[in-house]
């Protein structure tokens, strides 16, 4: 009996040892990044214009490892990688031909790994930014060495929101967002950003400023809320400074006006809502509620989106100086990713 509680004593004594040495150094290694920082300046070579068409692309890639045939345990599925390399690979070839298939201005990317165990280590920033001959910019919204959740854990992640394009950009800066998650949960947890981006117009003292954006997903739901609040904030500075304003991606909330989506009475993830009186005045949603612009990863896709968990969280926020000719969310039944591409095609007055 004796030898026996020694033995077990040694066990929990080890566990425990373990885990100290695992939040030591997750606390050491915790990505801590300033409010506001610069991101790399692409180098594009064309000036934009008032009064000509200017296209923008929104995509969430889910890291190349959410195709229709994957589910995944945070939204009520089992999968917590993709089971091969081959299938990150085979996605993100099928990505770059959605992205080649609507040609834009400029793409606004969400879920690029630079260097992940889930994605296999793939640097899905470059391989994008070569595939489109274009030069890109980055955020990071997760950044890692070892996330111990769940079993298997989920280990490094190297992670954010991309944005690339051939026109001329004066400036780039990475936004710190506000974090919902407290300690020890938020040294293995997203830490959101917006990556701003700065345009010069041609013959014109003001700028086109794009925000794109990847918001919470999975908070209580109050980290969407002070995240679109800061949101707010910076598209009424800069609609006041005179400039043309847009903020684009995943915002996983539903547009206030939606009627198509969502699909409701399953058991699995659910967005939160976003309304007009979450952005400021001058500014209105862009979104196309034809086709719904993301599923819920419970099961694997059926093809079917009467038995499917569907919703519209993926547009734009667009402020009232800028003529929205259309927007167009282009149906994929999610083949590649959990998400489906949203154009939309616009003019600065």
């Amino acid at each position: 009996m004796k030898k026996l509680l020694m033995i077990t004593l040694g066990i929990v004594i080890s566990l425990l040892s373990t885990v100290l040495l695992l939040i030591g150094y997750l606390s050491i290694k915790e990505y801590k990044p300033r409010e506001v920082e610069t991101a790399i300046t692409t180098k594009g070579k064309n000036m934009l214009q008032q009064q000509t068409d200017i296209s923008l692309l929104t995509l969430n890639i889910g890291y190349g490892g959410l195709s229709s045939s994957e589910d995944f345990f945070m939204d009520g599925g089992k999968n917590i990688q993709p089971k091969s390399k081959q299938l990150v690979e085979e996605n993100l070839a099928g990505i770059t031909t959605m992205l080649k298939e609507h040609p834009s201005d400029m793409y606004l990317l969400q879920e690029v790994d630079l260097d992940s165990k889930r994605s296999y280590h793939i640097n899905q920033k470059e391989s994008l930014s070569n595939a489109l001959h274009m030069p890109s910019t980055f955020a990071y919204n997760f950044n890692v060495p070892y996330v111990p959740f769940p079993i298997p854990p989920i280990g490094k992640v190297e992670s954010g929101i991309v944005t690339m394009t051939n026109a001329t950009m004066s400036e780039a800066k990475r936004i710190a967002l506000p974090n919902p998650f407290s300690w020890p949960v938020r040294m293995a947890n997203l830490k959101r950003a917006l990556l701003e981006t700065r345009f010069p117009i041609s013959g014109s003292d003001k700028e086109l400023v794009v925000f794109n954006l990847h918001l919470d997903a999975y908070d209580n739901g109050q980290g969407k809320i002070e995240q679109s609040k800061l949101l707010k904030k910076v598209l009424e500075e800069e609609y006041d400074k005179g400039n043309y304003v847009i903020a684009g991606g995943d915002f996983n909330q539903v547009f206030e006006g939606t009627q198509s989506f969502p699909q409701t009475g399953q058991k699995g993830w659910k967005p939160g809502s976003i309304s007009s009186t979450d952005i400021p005045d001058h500014f209105s949603f862009s979104y196309d509620d034809t086709h719904p612009s993301v599923r819920v990863l419970n099961h694997a896709f059926t093809g079917d989106y009467e038995s499917s968990q569907v919703y519209v969280i993926d547009g734009f926020i667009v402020s009232d100086n800028i003529n929205t000719k259309q927007t167009n969310t282009y149906d994929y039944q999610f083949r590649y990713t959990d998400h489906h591409p949203v154009q939309m095609t616009f003019q600065l007055k």
